[in-house]
């Protein structure tokens, strides 16, 4: 399998790193964005684009990806999410533990699935009728 078929996956999950590592204090406030947990829709995507990426490395390999793959990717993500959650309790400055956040990363990842099932979907409609 060839490894720069991973490169979009891996440069995503040290984005995601970078950006979850960062000091409180350098994160932009907005208190709309507060008010509407606008972060949470921010995991739910950064998570959601790590299966993805990871089910596309596959998917370029083999042309497939298995159910039971899916599934590993999908944990992998959470466990990553939680792992980073316990990074900003005890390694960043002005971060905590949000289980919330955690929760987001999840559901981010169960989504990621089904993005790349439709994603996968429409490429192959496209390249069966010609476009």
């Amino acid at each position: 399998m060839k490894k720069r078929y991973f490169l979009p996956a891996a440069l995503w999950l040290i984005l995601i790193m970078v950006l979850c590592t960062l000091p409180g204090n350098d994160i932009p406030n907005n208190s709309f964005l507060e008010k509407i947990h606008f972060d949470k829709f921010v995991h739910f995507s950064l998570f959601g684009g790590i299966v993805f990426f990871l089910n596309l490395a596959i998917y370029w390999a083999r042309k497939q990806v298995s159910p039971g793959l899916q599934v590993l990717f999908v944990l992998f993500a959470a466990l990553y999410g939680l792992a980073i959650e316990f990074i900003q309790k005890y390694y960043t400055v002005g971060r905590s533990f949000d289980l919330m956040d955690a929760l987001a990363d999840t559901i981010g990842a169960i989504a990621g699935v089904f993005v790349f099932k439709i994603f996968i979907a429409l490429l192959t409609k496209n390249k069966t009728s010609g476009k």
